[in-house]
């Protein structure tokens, strides 16, 4: 079907979106709480677009096109409904970007900029101060900065099919929370830390272990050995802005060096141990007659989600460690020898 947006004809596919119609032809329309094929609430407001005909302006997230409507992303209208809301949004949102783990990396902080917000507008609202919450050995969920976009509640009980986390509470006592507001590291959560890869603001970050490794570097009594994961010598490179796929091992290997870490080492040596390990596991349960099939045992997080959700099934396990932990039990014991360092 044939639509108009912004003065221009577009053809998009029917039962298309306004959003997904925009940004086919590469037509930005800023959002927050939308995560694409799994997050459609149209909480935040900040896709709006004027539609000619329609009395209020529409929610380009969740409204499909019709043949022959015209949109206007940019109109004075919409843009203005955009500012309003993510005004509303900084009412109750700390100002401490410059030490927010995601301050130069938040959907939230980028948009105010685009939007042109300079000084908060609107006195906070919400009265009860929320506690961090730190509890979990991976994530650090810092609610004060939520700002219920419900990205992370969709994607931990659409995708990894966990629910740790939901909506709790009505109207200015809405947050998103645990079972019994008991705290992430106590209910069933698996560690996968999706919810902060989808997070658009430092509500929901990965626990910062930077201080204790500055800390052992430090330390002039102290060898310390780094391991890397196969993806971190491409993530890396990605990261800087070169092309998807380009390996940076030597300059990720010499800056590790320079930060003064003794040796480097790639787990890929230890996911061969690990495979050699599982393959005499394996031959020695189908030779004594044991448990099968035999299902790996080389993720934490995946060892926890059994534990959690088919406790049943752990006996199929295989008993080795993550790849990870055994590479940090050989450093701590073979390689700890053969260099006569004391492993303490």
């Amino acid at each position: 079907m044939e639509i108009n947006i912004n003065n221009r004809p577009v053809q998009v596919a029917e039962g298309a979106t306004i959003l997904e119609a925009c940004r086919s032809v590469g037509i930005e329309v800023p959002t927050l709480c939308y995560l694409k094929d799994v997050s459609q609430n149209a909480s935040c407001g900040v896709c709006v677009v004027e539609v000619k005909g329609a009395k209020s302006l529409l929610r380009s997230c969740i409204t499909q096109v019709t043949e022959g409507m015209e949109i206007s992303t940019n109109s004075p209208r919409a843009m203005q409904a955009r500012k309003v809301n993510v005004e509303l949004l900084l009412a109750n949102h700390p100002q401490d970007c410059l030490i927010c783990d995601r301050n130069g990396n938040c959907e939230l902080q980028e948009l105010t900029h685009a939007l042109g917000i300079s000084a908060r507008r609107f006195v906070r609202t919400r009265k009860e101060q929320l506690v961090k919450d730190e509890t979990s050995l991976s994530l650090v969920r810092d609610p004060e900065k939520c700002i219920l976009c419900g990205r992370c509640v969709a994607v931990c009980s659409q995708m990894q099919g966990v629910k740790a986390i939901d909506f709790s509470g009505r109207g200015l006592k809405s947050k998103i929370s645990t079972f019994l507001d008991s705290g992430l590291g106590l209910v069933a959560c698996s560690n996968c830390g999706q919810c902060a890869l989808v997070c658009p603001t430092g509500a929901i970050t990965e626990r910062s272990s930077v201080s204790e490794v500055w800390a052992a570097l430090q330390d002039p009594g102290k060898i310390v050995l780094v391991q890397t994961a196969p993806a971190v010598r491409v993530g890396i490179g990605e990261a800087m802005g070169m092309p998807y796929g380009s390996l940076v091992t030597g300059q990720m290997v010499a800056g590790l060096r320079r930060l003064g870490f003794s040796k480097v080492f790639d787990t890929n040596f230890a996911a061969d141990l690990t495979i050699i390990e599982e393959g005499n596991e394996l031959l020695h349960r189908i030779r004594t007659g044991g448990e099968l099939p035999m299902i790996t045992s080389c993720s934490p997080g995946w060892i926890k989600f059994i534990e959690d959700f088919y406790p049943g099934l752990l006996r199929h396990l295989s008993t080795c460690k993550s790849p990870q932990q055994m590479f940090g039990a050989v450093a701590k014991t073979y390689y700890a020898e053969k260099t006569g360092v004391d492993p303490r």
